[in-house]
């Protein structure tokens, strides 16, 4: 009987990166994984529909880098620099180390597979068609450049 397995984990390092990069030693590992987890849960909850698909975090010894890669980097970094300058000092209270941002503009937003269900899913909280979504998706992800794409609604 085969075994099931995850298909992130299996390719990890393959075709997808980490989303964090740093190293502890044995009794800091667990606060930097609390740590990365509020950090993570903090920007999701605070920089909402601007299309944030992916957060990595990279640990040095005394500093903190946190990549947030976005659809629309305007609506995270605010009018002149000013929510990012709040977020910034947010994490930092979180965070024990000193924190710098870096907001990286997704340049297909429509080729993102997280992107695209975030998508779809406020679609359908907007009570347009499912089929309608689903066929709007998939024409403007291979519209795009992309080899194939499969949407599964449930």
């Amino acid at each position: 009987m085969g075994q099931k397995v995850n298909p992130i984990g299996l390719r990890l390092g393959i075709n997808r990166g980490w989303d964090s990069i740093w190293f502890a030693k044995k009794r800091e590992y667990g606060k930097f994984i609390i740590e990365d987890f509020k950090i993570r849960k903090y920007i999701k909850e605070n920089v909402v529909n601007s299309g944030v698909s992916q957060i990595v975090i990279e640990r040095t010894s005394k500093k903190c880098i946190i990549s947030i890669f976005t659809s629309r980097p305007g609506f995270v970094i605010g009018k002149k620099g000013s929510d990012i300058e709040k977020i910034k000092k947010n994490l930092s209270k979180i965070s024990s180390t000193e924190v710098s941002l870096n907001i990286k503009e997704i340049k297909k937003p429509e080729l993102n597979a997280y992107l695209v269900a975030e998508n779809i899913a406020q679609q359908l909280v907007k009570r347009i068609g499912f089929r309608k979504t689903m066929k709007r998706a998939i024409q403007s992800a291979l519209r795009l450049g992309a080899k194939g794409i499969r949407v599964c609604l449930s």
